[in-house]
């Protein structure tokens, strides 16, 4: 099961263009019973090969920072830390409805660019739809 939710979420996430933890967290936790906290923490894990064969791939196609990368990762891994660190602190509910909130803006945040982009394609008489 835990293969069928990465792949599925990977085809997803390709699809939509947003990140995957969106739907795997809440899958996981779903599908697979996993405590909120913990279902965070596999999906952060499940970033790390994936990161590796894109930054692979980028790199063949010279589009990789190295520099920019290794800092972003360092601050990324005391980030980690800290985060940790506080979602072990707060109430596992007060996570779950945070998280919840998340989710809630990335959806707005997807349906206002849809509309945007749908508001300025041209119709098929070439002007502008309203």
């Amino acid at each position: 099961m835990a293969i069928i939710i990465g792949v599925a979420a990977g085809v997803l996430s390709g699809l939509f263009g947003i990140g995957g933890g969106i739907l795997l967290v809440p899958a996981l936790a779903l599908l697979l019973d996993l405590d909120h906290v913990d279902a965070e923490a596999t999906s952060l894990l499940a970033i790390i090969p994936v990161a590796a064969v894109g930054a692979w791939r980028q790199k063949r196609y010279g589009n990789l920072d190295v520099r920019s990368g290794l800092a972003i990762g360092a601050v990324a891994a005391v980030a980690a830390l800290a985060g940790v660190a506080l979602v072990n602190a707060l109430p596992v509910e007060l996570v779950r409805y945070a998280f919840a909130g998340v989710m809630l803006y990335v959806a707005w945040r997807m349906a206002a660019s849809a509309i945007k982009q749908l508001q300025a394609e041209p119709d098929s008489t070439g002007s502008p739809s309203n």
